[in-house]
Formats: structure tokens, sequence, C-alpha cells
């Protein structure tokens, strides 16, 4: 799957890859060495541990690299009337009276817990580049939909988020 992506992710992303190729990788690979210079390899947990953490960075390493390849770069910019990235969103829902915020973000930023919905979700769908005050049809599946209103949008999204491990 294609991965949509901010360039503030992307940095993020090349900043973690370069951390854990200049520091994470060379003290994972001085373990194994501490770890196999003890003797019988054949009951040393330490070589197993150290080789596992090792082989766990390298992976990592990978996909984060194969995510920037196939990544699809998108705007984190939008008009100052209309809903988009880091914006927080402040939403009725039409059917209870409910009333949540949101922050619009990338898949990979997206956290329920934290009400951060992604971009790629079907609230998230419904709510870019609308603006406040309009009524949102959020299309869950084909035979499932909900309405929202608009009740305020927040520009003033936090820039310092982390990206978190998957």
């Amino acid at each position: 799957m294609r991965e949509k992506l901010t360039k503030r992710d992307i940095e993020k992303i090349e900043q973690e890859i370069e951390h854990r190729k200049l520091v994470i990788r060379k003290d994972a690979i001085e373990a194994v060495k501490e770890a196999r210079a003890q003797g019988d390899l054949s009951e040393n947990f330490e070589y197993y541990a150290a080789k596992r953490h090792k082989n766990q960075n390298e992976s990592r390493i990978r996909y984060l690299e194969k995510m920037l390849k196939t990544a699809i770069v998108v705007e984190d910019t939008s008009r100052e009337d209309e809903v988009g990235m880091d914006d927080i969103v402040e939403v009725e829902f039409e059917e209870d009276g409910e009333v949540e915020k949101y922050k619009l973000v990338t898949s990979i930023r997206g956290n329920s817990l934290e009400n951060r919905v992604s971009i790629e979700s079907p609230i998230g769908r419904a709510l870019k580049g609308r603006k406040k005050g309009e009524r949102v049809e959020v299309k869950v599946n084909d035979s499932y939909s909900y309405y929202l209103i608009i009740r305020s949008i927040d520009k003033t999204g936090s820039e310092d988020e982390e990206i978190r491990g998957f």
C-alpha cells in the first residue's frame, strides 16, 4: 500500500532511518560481537537477543526505506477557511448532538485514542477541504453513512508530533 505522507513526515522518517543506521546499528553490531565473544553460542541467550535486536533494526530500516520509495506526497497546506492537514476540527454529530474535536493527519500518524484521524479514513475524507458551518456526509460503506456539522476549524495544529512505530 502506498502511504500518503507530508514533507514533514518524510523528513521525520529520514531522521529515524539515519539514527537507526548511524547509532542503533553500530550499538547492535557491537552487542552481537560482545555476546559472541562469551563462548558457546548454543546456550548463549545474550547472543540470540543481540542478533534479534540487530535484525529488528535492519527490518525497520528496510520498512521505512520502502515506505519512502512508494510514498505519495500530499500537501499539508490548505486555504484559511478550509479543513486541511494538521487542523483541529470541532464537529457536531447531527444524530445525537454530540460534539467532538479531531485533528486531520496522515495515516501513519493516525490514532483514534488521541482523536487524530487519517485523511484516508471515512471521516477524514469527508472533512478535508470543507468549510465551517457545512453539513458533511461521512460515508462509512455503501449501506451506512452519518452527518456532521463543522463548528470550527483551528489552524494552529502542533508541529512537533513524533512518528510512532507500527
